[in-house]
């Protein structure tokens, strides 16, 4: 960037820092996220000049805003991953740990997010935001540029340091994560069992499951059983492990990794076990947790309708009480694993004089596992499979419900009017896992990719000799690496207590990108074979395309995280 290089506080240029020397890296990145800060700091105060009426934020000027409001959105999601970056490295350097593989890969995520920030950032593949859309002008910019910002866009995603660290990753000198990940031995020893599950029940058989739109076969649901899967977060006095969220992202990154519709499945239990946790009464709690975390349970989230996407509040399905049952009426569209589950979350209407989410109520709703040949064999619950490009194994289907029982028991909380609270409480969690699931995805992409390169001879040479396939690799294994840091800080921010609304958004916002680029250059890859639908790259684009539309679209996404972003600087 021009105001970059010009004007630097009229400081000297700075000495470029050894390109992979891993002893000055902790510093050196600290010293570029606190520059990223403070440009995040300033356009923060900038856009909200442009979005607020007296103390409060207008919506309608969020909405008029919204390339600059989502735009600082993305800003404050890399300033989060350069700080997680530069925190990995000063935890694994101060244990001794911090190698050339691990400095590489993060000398290459945060010198590129640097640049990125200055130059500009990919809100997707056509929508670039830069630093004057959010009101700074050149000067301002350079005002915040230092030496350490500038040395590490210098010396960080370099062509140099990206042949290095493929012919590291070639070399098998990182783990299987490409490098350490930051783990403790205990969760290194949860992800290693969860890999050698999903290499050996998952993805041999992933890409024909697929192919068919075959159900995940109950043999493997039961394995995961075995494994704690499904009661991984649930409290040991309801059967369950008693893990942290930070295991969660472990168990779903490797499980995803395998195939995203087995990484899912954990999923449904985590989301029903927190709603239940969360709001349910101790009958409630004591009736299905035990059965949610054996995987005897089998739940699916019921919540979105046809021509309501996002917008919860205007959900229509009504439940009216008649005796000692609620009778639902009404339509749900793009419900997972609805056929084989035995318990449904329902976010329906019960006081239909409130307007809003103040009516909406969750209900628990019971009911036999179907069949192909007989999927919904209830009363009152009929749907129809939607077929989708990918996220396949637990099928999608729109449902509908007439006069469909409840028993009045199975109010959740037992009180009325508290649907969409108990709901939102969920969100943290679900938008955890979904970023560890993308991760894990995105792992998928790079591990099929690099593969190919590998394997594939052109011209006399694997492709991965060629510099620019080396390049898609290295950049693949950065942005993994970057995503899986803010995935896990999110984790650990949730495990703390702390509310985490913001960093777990980032962190689907992040990884969700993350996912579609690393399945996108899987394929560019694979040459004309990545559009043959026997590679199973193919099957990974379809995956990871819904990553950044499911619990949140990135749009929907960026406009919450910049709303909380703008408020905040107001107090």
């Amino acid at each position: 960037m021009t105001a970059m290089s010009a004007t630097m506080h009229a400081n000297e240029p700075a000495t470029p820092a050894p390109s992979t020397g891993a002893e000055d890296l902790p510093a050196l990145v600290r010293g570029a996220a606190d520059a990223v800060d403070a440009l995040l700091a300033e356009s923060t105060r900038r856009v909200r000049t442009r979005v607020a009426d007296g103390d409060k934020v207008s919506s309608a000027k969020m909405e008029a805003e919204q390339h600059a409001t989502h735009g600082l959105a993305w800003l404050a999601t890399y300033a989060q991953a350069i700080r997680e970056l530069a925190s990995y490295a000063e935890r694994l350097a101060g244990e001794g740990r911090l190698g050339e593989t691990e400095a590489l890969v993060t000398r290459v995520a945060a010198g590129e997010y640097c640049a990125q920030v200055l130059g500009g950032i990919p809100m997707s593949q056509g929508e670039i935001v830069r630093l004057s859309a959010l009101g700074l002008s050149a000067a301002d910019v350079a005002h915040h540029v230092t030496p350490a910002l500038e040395t590490l866009i210098e010396t960080g995603n370099t062509v140099e340091n990206r042949a290095r660290l493929v012919t590291l990753i070639r070399e098998g000198q990182g783990s299987a994560t490409v490098g350490d990940a930051g783990l403790d031995e205990t969760l290194e020893a949860i992800r290693s069992e969860m890999r050698r599950f999903s290499q050996a029940e998952v993805e041999p058989h992933a890409h024909e499951w697929h192919l068919q739109n075959a159900y995940i076969p109950y043999e493997v649901i039961g394995k995961m059983a075995e494994l704690g899967v499904f009661g991984l977060t649930i409290p040991e006095e309801y059967g369950g492990l008693g893990l942290s969220k930070v295991s969660m992202c472990v168990v779903s990154e490797e499980l995803s990794r395998g195939y995203i519709g087995v990484g899912s499945l954990g999923t449904r239990s985590e989301i029903a076990a927190e709603l239940i946790l969360g709001g349910g009464t101790d009958e409630q709690k004591n009736r299905f947790l035990p059965g949610i975390a054996s995987g005897d349970i089998l739940p699916t989230a019921v919540f979105t309708e046809p021509n309501v996407g996002s917008d919860l509040a205007s959900l229509r399905t009504k439940a009216t009480l008649d005796g000692d049952v609620w009778r639902v009426n009404g339509n749900k569209t793009w419900i997972t694993h609805p056929v084989r589950a035995d318990i449904m979350t329902m976010l329906v209407r019960t006081k239909p004089e409130e307007p809003g989410h103040r009516g909406l109520s969750i209900l628990i709703g019971e009911k036999p596992r179907g069949t192909d040949e007989d999927p919904f064999p209830a009363e009152g619950l009929s749907g129809g499979e939607i077929e989708v490009l990918g996220y396949r194994g637990m099928k999608e289907y729109e449902l509908a419900f007439s006069d469909f029982a409840v028993p009045a028991g199975n109010l959740l909380g037992d009180v009325e009017g508290q649907g969409f609270k108990q709901l939102m409480a969920t969100f943290e969690s679900a938008r955890i896992q979904t970023a560890a699931r993308a991760v894990g995805v995105a792992q998928n992409a790079m591990d099929v990719g690099l593969r190919y390169a590998e394997e594939r001879v052109q011209f006399g040479k694997p492709l991965v000799a060629y510099p620019r396939v080396a390049d898609k690799i290295a950049l693949m294994a950065a942005e993994i690496h970057a995503a899986r840091q803010v995935t896990y800080f999110s984790a650990r921010t949730k495990d703390e207590g702390r509310r985490c609304d913001l960093e777990a958004g980032m962190a689907k916002l992040l990884a969700a990108r993350v996912a579609w680029a690393a399945a996108d250059n899987a394929l560019q890859i694979h040459g004309g074979n990545g559009f043959a639908l026997e590679y199973p790259v193919s099957r990974i684009l379809c995956d990871a395309r819904i990553l950044s539309i499911f619990e949140g679209a990135a749009e929907i996404q960026a406009q919450v995280i910049a709303r909380r972003l703008v408020e905040t600087a107001g107090t």
